[in-house]
């Protein structure tokens, strides 16, 4: 006899989410003295102290993190395993959870979703978007069946995953339609030392990956004109449209500001900033039919791009 049982480990993981009793228990619809009973019970019969009761706060105990991320993974294959069942039961029909990291979540991604929508309305969609380490994690712990990420992934996560290339993301320099350069059809590297930076912070996965580029083009970043540090593109989209800098930003994001006209695009000399995109999934998990669906779709997306 295992000395828990699913539903324990279901309320293990909503009081480490919630961190609160009452908050888990209306989570799961029980009553607080049933999810408290419940922990106690799981408690002594592994011997261990899970969670910390001080000073009216809830926090996991180290026994606590470590049997967690193996509840959290054991919750995940039961869950995989309902899904294979009901695609065997109702052949097209079933769930999909899709990753992405940041940039690719709030530009590109919703456009694959609209369109595969359209196509598959009888698969349900849930959607995490999450910085390329943690989207990684999550699909070797099979939280999520298939990512796209624009970011490096770890080596050590590797191992466990698939990775495919899928398509080019160029970033493009942009100005203001009435910067002083916006009428330039190339700029030269020695242009961007007299440009007025807006960037993200200094540890975005983005803004190292921009400067890694211009120094291999011989492009001394720590000289450039920062005047401004911002937490979303979006920030920095309007800011630029403002006429308050110059900024990197993915293509797949100013579209909408490309076609409104409110920005220029400026060419560098010999230089084009590109990072491969890749499709992730988990090296051992089911492959569903949802799964084989999602993925036909971009395989087709990334054809109708590169030809």
């Amino acid at each position: 006899m295992l000395p828990f049982t699913l539903q324990q480990l279901r309320i293990l993981k909503a009081v480490a989410t919630e961190k609160n009793f009452t908050k888990a228990a209306e989570l799961l619809y029980l009553s607080q003295p049933s999810l408290s009973k419940q922990i106690k019970t799981l408690e002594k019969n592994l011997d261990i102290v899970l969670i910390n009761r001080e000073n009216n706060k809830i926090s996991l105990t180290e026994n606590g993190k470590v049997f967690l991320q193996y509840s959290e993974r054991i919750l995940a294959l039961c869950e995989e395993s309902c899904r294979a069942l009901i695609d065997l039961k109702n052949g097209e029909r079933g769930n999909l959870t899709v990753g992405a990291s940041q940039t690719m979540g709030t530009y590109l991604l919703p456009r694959v979703l609209a369109l595969f929508a359209q196509n598959y309305p009888q698969i349900a969609l849930k959607v995490q978007v999450n910085s390329t380490r943690m989207i990684a994690n999550s699909v070797i712990n099979r939280e999520i069946d298939l990512a796209i990420v624009g970011g490096e992934i770890p080596n050590k996560l590797k191992k466990n995953l698939i990775i495919e290339n899928f398509v080019e993301d160029e970033f493009s320099l942009i100005v203001s339609k009435s910067h002083p350069f916006a009428s330039k059809k190339e700029i030269t590297k020695e242009d961007l030392y007299h440009l007025n930076f807006i960037t993200l912070n200094s540890n975005s996965t983005i803004r190292k990956f921009i400067d890694n580029i211009l120094e291999q083009n011989q492009i001394e970043t720590k000289q450039l004109k920062i005047i401004m540090q911002l937490n979303s593109i979006e920030g920095i989209k309007t800011a630029v449209s403002l006429g308050l800098g110059a900024a990197f930003v993915s293509s797949s994001a100013i579209e909408k500001e490309i076609e409104l006209k409110t920005i220029e695009i400026l060419k560098i000399e010999k230089i084009k900033i590109t990072r491969k995109l890749s499709i992730v999934s988990n090296a051992e998990c089911y492959k569903s039919k949802a799964f084989e669906f999602f993925y036909k779709e971009l395989i087709q997306l990334k054809n109708n791009i590169e030809n």
